[in-house]
């Protein structure tokens, strides 16, 4: 209902909404199932994840012409969209609803245009993870999607280095090398194993033959961005920037505001530091306090560390009645795959159309071409781990998604929105510290600030690369000396603020 609210009462007017008749609420409801299942059959990995399985081993073409024939297609559907009248509360918020997600849609392709800048448009295409990480049919059906996906590979390769636009900004290429690197050993030696145990001779031929393709293929990507002509120019500029805040979450605040609003609550966190760093290290600085909290290194790892924190917040969640827990699911801690390590955390929801699959929570290692230094200081410690997982988790983004899974609205069901996910996850941190996780110490406390000033660095660095001429390197800097991040993670937080 909040997001409800506060979607209703951006940007101008608020819908007319007068009582529906029946007609009206079924021409409603076939238009919006028209555009899923338009939005389904356009991306098939989308499609997948959602837990629509029809067109698994397809790939989205994202060649220029047939983006501009899909934003054709959404042209006219928003047309309808915006057309539709004598609806009831629920439908005409909606139908704002469906606004928003046809214009982050056409602000993707038409404006920002990543498919012709973003390497990892393309890769997120191609990536094959569902088919070998979620049981969603028996072993030999998902070989079978598979090895469609990888005879696709090739032509998206092709559609990839005829549509991509050099010079290409470097932080981009960087992760595109990164996401292609991790690929190559993904395909040839990671997924085939995977299907051992299927005993059809044709099929495991089908496999070889298909990987033996699809690997070439990738290396090939790999080569050109190795050689791709680069230069600095990912932002958006202000204007842009405006733009997507508008588009995809209905956001009219001025930027100067948003910087403010980050500044205070950056200011707000710093504070509380300040006070419990205080409290563990007097006369200590916030820096050696920060470095004692993440040199506090899980000694069996942060994978089986956060195994264990997954259960223990989870009787958490349920003794302190923070929230209701809709369903038994769980959700499984893993090694992120090695295409999939750009980023230090993140967890794979089933959709709602898919019957009680478990989710996956990944933790990426550290680059093993960094030194020893960048690789045990990107290690999280044990307590920046917890708030992690308390991010990803329970009562995070897992939680929030069992519930956005039971929404009567098919729309609401598939489509959440980006502000409203991040923002839950964010304030659930501080939620389950204020609630009485674990000993109410200063070193747990640390651990939830610095995740804090982590996301107050992020919110920062985003108006400042895009919009204020920031540079990669000063956004590194200020996660070193504002969200005490060390290298490794400034440098992949910097990035990924660029993409």
């Amino acid at each position: 209902m909040l997001v409800l609210l506060a979607l209703a009462g951006c940007g101008g007017a608020k819908p007319v909404v007068v009582k529906e008749t029946g007609q009206s609420a079924a021409r409603w409801d076939a238009l919006s199932a028209r555009f899923l299942e338009a939005a389904f059959a356009r991306d098939p990995n989308f499609a997948s994840q959602q837990g629509r399985h029809e067109h698994d081993g397809e790939i989205v073409d994202l060649s220029r012409v047939a983006v501009e024939a899909w934003d054709r297609e959404l042209h006219t559907l928003r047309d309808e969209v915006k057309a539709a009248r004598e609806l009831d509360d629920t439908r005409a918020f909606e139908r704002e609803y469906l606004l928003a997600v046809i214009d982050g849609y056409l602000f993707s392709d038409e404006r920002a245009r990543d498919h012709i800048k973003s390497p990892l448009a393309h890769a997120n295409a191609i990536d094959p993870t569902i088919y070998l990480t979620r049981e969603y049919a028996p072993l030999d059906r998902r070989m079978q999607a598979y090895v469609r996906h990888l005879r696709a590979i090739p032509a998206a390769i092709d559609t990839m280095l005829a549509t991509l636009e050099a010079p290409l900004p470097r932080t981009f290429v960087d992760v595109g090398l990164q996401v292609f690197g991790g690929l190559v050993p993904y395909l040839r030696d990671d997924a085939p194993p995977l299907f051992a145990s299927v005993q059809d001779a044709m099929l495991q031929a089908e496999l070889r033959s298909a990987t033996a393709a699809a690997v070439p293929a990738v290396e090939r990507a790999l080569a050109w961005l190795q050689k791709a002509p680069t230069n600095d120019a990912f932002a958006m500029g202000p204007e842009l920037f405006r733009e997507m805040l508008w588009a995809e979450e209905r956001v009219d605040t001025p930027l100067e505001q948003l910087r403010a609003i980050a500044e205070a609550d950056l200011a707000r966190n710093r504070a509380a530091l300040e006070r419990a760093c205080g409290e563990l290290f007097p006369g200590g600085t916030l820096e050696a306090c920060a470095e004692s909290i993440k040199g506090d290194k899980p000694v069996e790892g942060p994978v089986a560390a956060a195994r264990e924190q997954v259960r223990m917040l989870r009787q958490f969640v349920l003794a302190q009645d923070l929230v209701s827990i809709p369903s038994q699911q769980e959700a499984r801690v893993e090694e992120a795959p090695p295409h999939k390590r750009w980023n230090q955390a993140y967890i794979e929801i089933p959709g709602p159309y898919e019957a009680s699959l478990p989710s996956t929570y990944y933790i990426a290692p550290p680059d093993p071409k960094w030194s020893a230094e960048e690789r045990r200081g990107y290690l999280p410690g044990r307590m920046d781990l917890l708030f992690i997982t308390v991010h990803e988790v329970w009562p995070g983004h897992f939680l929030q998604f069992l519930h956005a899974n039971t929404s009567p609205r098919p729309l609401g069901r598939v489509y959440v929105g980006y502000a409203f996910a991040e923002g839950w996850a964010h304030y659930a941190e501080e939620l389950a510290w204020e609630s009485g996780l674990g000993p109410q110490d200063g070193r747990m406390h640390v651990g939830q600030l610095l995740n804090a000033l982590l996301r107050d660095v992020r919110f920062m660095s985003a108006i400042g690369l895009h919009t204020e001429g920031m540079t990669v390197e000063q956004s590194v800097k200020m996660f070193e000396t504002q969200a005490y991040q060390d290298h490794g993670n400034a440098l992949q937080q910097a990035r990924r603020g660029t993409v």
